[in-house]
């Protein structure tokens, strides 16, 4: 059916389609955000926002007025950083359609334009590769197709088309999602409340989920993922909406440019807009108490929410860990750096093994009830870990566990590298592991802590010591003399060809320019990759093959 003009009691309807299309892929919205810190909840936040607008609207036939209740609506119920920039999509769309009885094609293409230019100003700092990108490019792309007689169901149709091919895109505008193989989760929701737009004007109806979600929040996070134990790196998120006060008891001169400003220093991911005496915002901070105080010298909150990213984070990585697969790889390391380099190279569970890596049976047990896999693998990374991972592998009696009992985070490294993740064949991808790990040599540097002996060598407290796997092997006051006497103890060092280099805490980076000028010069057929592991104790880990 062609569609050359709608109304507000259309507009109605069709958003309510949109509505219930997002609904029904809430989950896999939320499983998909990564970016820019996973608060693991983009598909609920865009939901609820376009349903609190939805239900403070009237329903009526001008759809200016219309629209005029719906971005009122969405401004107040917004949520997260995707429901703040999805609220100025549709506030930008109100200004430019405010006047319009009925909306024709024209009008059509210039909201939508209008739309994305207001959100991206919403944002202090615009990234491409989100909603903004696929909004944006979903139009301009198609805007010179649009002429007087162009349906609206057309437009929506290459306005969802094109956006579609941009959201194919945005692993490349973004190497975050790249990394994580995925596309934006924001960009992915706006599409599909757009896609359930144009399904209503061809007359297809969704049914929406349950009312219980479509009127609830999400549940409640699991607070058993947060403990004292827990690395708190993601912050809070945290929004509200401020009502400006007229009262001597107020900053009577605020001014959003100064406010914005001000919190910018104070956190991350920042949405901030002024409708009238109220404020909306939306920002990630590691200390909120500073942000609520100075807000608080201007009005007072009508809304207040703040979440504890780090449960959200926590628990993400819980659920997409239990999906089931052939194979679930668990590794021990120490460092956050190195912790998400194992995340990337495909492990279900990273245990944080501390500075001395002593990780406990207990740990392993706990993070086999979070998986579901036909073969659970056990990554040591420290011959201090092997005991206690064969330990928790026996009395683990439901599932199959196997320890590969690599003793460095070289071993594991190459290990993983040897892995064939899209293969159903769990003996074929445990073999490969095992062979991963076959003959790599871990060279480990770091300072002495105390006067040591053992055999024909010795330091003393202060010097550069290298360990080959595990033994101490050579010594000195510098440690790139220590490095190269130990690449010279490595047997069959000429046929070497591969060398990872872990970067420890703290560590310079320009010291990895002078590392690699060493290993060039003195090995120049071998192939040298540094990474920033964040480990503690051991400056430098470097496995060879």
């Amino acid at each position: 059916m062609s569609v050359r003009r709608i109304n507000g009691l259309d507009l109605e309807q069709m958003l309510r389609n949109g509505l219930a299309n997002l609904g029904n892929h809430e989950d896999e919205v939320n499983l998909l955000n990564v970016f820019p810190v996973p608060d693991g909840d983009t598909g609920t936040n865009m939901r609820l926002t376009l349903q609190h607008g939805i239900k403070e609207t009237k329903s009526c036939e001008h759809a200016g007025d219309y629209l005029k209740g719906l971005s009122s609506g969405m401004l107040l119920g917004a949520r997260g950083n995707s429901g703040v920039i999805l609220s100025q999509f549709f506030k930008g769309f109100y200004q430019e359609l405010s006047r319009c009885q009925v909306i024709g094609p024209g009008e059509l293409r210039n909201g939508l334009i209008i739309g994305y230019r207001i959100a991206y100003k919403s944002v202090m700092k615009p990234v491409e590769g989100t909603i903004l990108s696929v909004a944006r490019e979903g139009i301009e792309h198609i805007r010179t197709q649009i002429g007087r007689n162009t349906c609206i169901d057309s437009i929506l149709a290459m306005y969802v088309a094109e956006m579609r091919k941009t959201l194919a895109l945005t692993p490349e505008m973004l190497s975050v999602l790249k990394e994580a193989g995925v596309v934006d989760s924001g960009a992915y929701g706006f599409i599909l409340i757009f896609e359930g737009m144009l399904k209503h004007l061809r007359g297809e109806y969704i049914k929406p989920g349950t009312e219980e979600k479509k009127t609830e929040a999400r549940p409640s996070a699991d607070l058993s993922l947060f403990n004292e134990n827990s690395k708190f790196i993601d912050g809070y998120c945290t929004e509200f909406i401020l009502q400006l006060m007229n009262d001597d008891n107020y900053n009577q001169n605020f001014r959003l440019k100064d406010f914005i400003s001000v919190l910018e220093k104070r956190g991350d991911s920042l949405v901030c807009v002024q409708d009238g005496k109220r404020v909306k915002v939306h920002i990630h901070t590691k200390t909120p108490a500073n942000i609520i105080a100075y807000a608080q010298t201007f009005g007072e909150f009508l809304t207040f929410k703040m979440d504890n990213m780090q449960v959200q984070h926590n628990e993400r990585d819980t659920i997409i860990a239990r999906k089931h697969k052939p194979v679930s790889v668990i590794s021990v390391v120490n460092g956050e750096g190195m912790a998400e380099l194992f995340r990337q190279l495909g492990c279900d569970a990273v245990i944080d093994g501390g500075t001395t890596m002593n990780t406990s049976s207990k740990e392993f047990v706990e993070a086999f009830e979070r998986l579901d896999a036909d073969a659970i693998v056990i990554l040591p990374n420290n011959k201090n870990v092997v005991l206690a991972a064969e330990q928790a592998a026996k009395l683990e009696k439901k599932k199959r566990v196997v320890v590969i009992p690599t003793e460095s985070y070289a071993e594991g490294y190459f290990a993983l590298a040897m892995d064939i993740q899209d293969s159903s064949d769990v003996e074929r991808r445990i073999s490969q592991m095992r062979r991963g790990r076959e003959g790599v040599v871990t060279l480990c540097e770091t300072t002495a802590s105390r006067d040591y002996s053992f055999h024909e060598i010795s330091c003393r407290k202060g010097d550069e010591i290298v360990l080959k796997n595990g033994e101490m092997t050579s010594v000195d006051t510098d440690w790139r003399s220590a490095l190269l006497s130990a690449f010279r103890f490595v047997d069959d060092i000429g046929d070497r060809e591969t060398c990872v280099v872990f970067r420890g805490s703290g560590v310079p980076e320009a010291d990895e320019g002078e590392l690699v000028d060493m290993i060039s010069a003195e090995y120049p057929m071998m192939d040298v990759t540094f990474i920033d592991g964040g480990q503690m104790i051991y400056k430098w880990v470097i496995g060879l093959i």
